[in-house]
């Protein structure tokens, strides 16, 4: 018997390679203004992001107050005031979702293991409209078994009630099957850990663990889960 039977991915960076997306909507927005951007300011943007992100996690800051504040900050950081954040923002939630990128082998993964039978749920903090948009042009929403966004949930990744949430939507699922793999320390791994299931961290890249979170496996490529999941 297969000591895992359910996957939950994380989808931005794990399985849709977000940073691609993101610079491609960044720069079709920005046209879209009349405004440049260049490689050094995509860069701080990204920063910019994951620190507002962070603050959701944490629970400091709402959806809206992160995806409009992060632009907020940004244009005082480059001087830009004839330009409304709002506005903006809605146009390049439009734009992020209009395209996607397959992580490395994560298309070829995901159907595989739909074929082998596992169930697979994706849990994602993102914009519910911009996710939405990415799984159906992606395919991903045929394949899997399900979505689980913190927009709709009421809570973020990594917050427990954000998962209990999940379980109580999947009451035939046993916990002690399930693993989530994810790239994000703070949301995934802390996430795994409060929800009280398996963890698989995603890190391709080879960062150093600069986060205090239990990480039970580590993949650098994503065909790796394979063999875990395939234990019994």
């Amino acid at each position: 018997m297969r000591k895992y039977t359910t996957v939950f991915w994380d989808l931005d960076q794990t399985l849709l390679d977000f940073d691609r997306s993101m610079e491609y909507a960044l720069q079709a927005v920005f046209a879209q203004y009349g405004l440049k951007i260049n490689e050094e300011m995509t860069a701080r943007y990204s920063v910019i992001n994951r620190s507002y992100w962070l603050r959701l996690e944490s629970g400091e800051l709402s959806k809206e107050q992160v995806t409009v504040g992060r632009f907020r900050t940004f244009f005082e950081e480059l001087g830009i005031t004839h330009v409304s954040p709002e506005e903006l923002n809605v146009d390049y939630q439009r734009e992020l979702g209009s395209v996607f990128f397959f992580m490395e082998g994560a298309k070829e993964l995901v159907a595989l293991l739909k074929e082998r039978g596992y169930r697979q749920y994706v849990v994602t903090n993102g914009v519910n409209a911009t996710q939405a948009n990415k799984m159906r042009l992606s395919g991903l929403d045929r394949i899997m078994d399900g979505v689980f966004v913190s927009e709709l949930m009421g809570y973020p990744k990594p917050r427990k009630e954000f998962f209990d949430g999940c379980f109580a939507a999947l009451s035939d699922v046993d916990r002690n099957k399930c693993i989530l793999v994810g790239d994000s320390l703070t949301s995934d791994m802390r996430g795994a850990e409060n929800a009280g299931i398996t963890s698989c961290w995603f890190n391709p890249e080879k960062q150093e663990k600069d986060v205090d979170a239990r990480t039970d496996y580590e993949i650098r490529r994503l065909e790796e889960l394979i063999p875990i999941l395939e234990q019994e």
